[in-house]
């Protein structure tokens, strides 16, 4: 598939796309005319790119994560050095802050929903 149409089943833009093959996040082959070409891994690759960036990592991490799931989808255990270690530790505590303020934000806007008798805008019910 071409970019466009990676784009268009994954919502992120091309130009980002451009930039996550700049950083290594996905690749892509070339056809003859220079246009980028996709296979169908690359959609769900690109999707959990974008998930792990907008959760806070950076590119570089980003990829860390991506080739470790690759490489133990394929049975090739992981490798890490102690001071990717330490900063991949270090990131998964920033997730998990920003996972409890996240929880906490979510329940106060329950919570106020319910006070105001507006809870049953809410899809499903907030955990207690």
């Amino acid at each position: 598939m071409k970019i466009g149409e990676l784009s268009e089943r994954t919502g992120i833009p091309t130009r980002m796309l451009r930039y996550y093959e700049e950083q290594g996040l996905v690749t892509s082959t070339r056809s003859a005319n220079g246009y980028r070409s996709y296979d169908e891994a690359d959609v769900e690759r690109a999707t959990r790119a974008r998930g792990l960036v907008q959760s806070g990592l950076t590119t570089r991490l980003a990829k860390v994560v991506l080739d470790v799931e690759l490489a133990c989808a394929d049975g090739t255990p992981p490798v890490c050095s102690r001071e990717l270690g330490a900063m991949l530790a270090t990131e998964l505590a920033a997730l998990n802050d920003r996972l409890a303020c996240l929880t906490r934000s979510r329940d106060s806007v329950a919570r106020f929903l319910a006070l105001t008798r507006n809870d049953d805008l809410v899809d499903a019910a907030p955990p207690a």
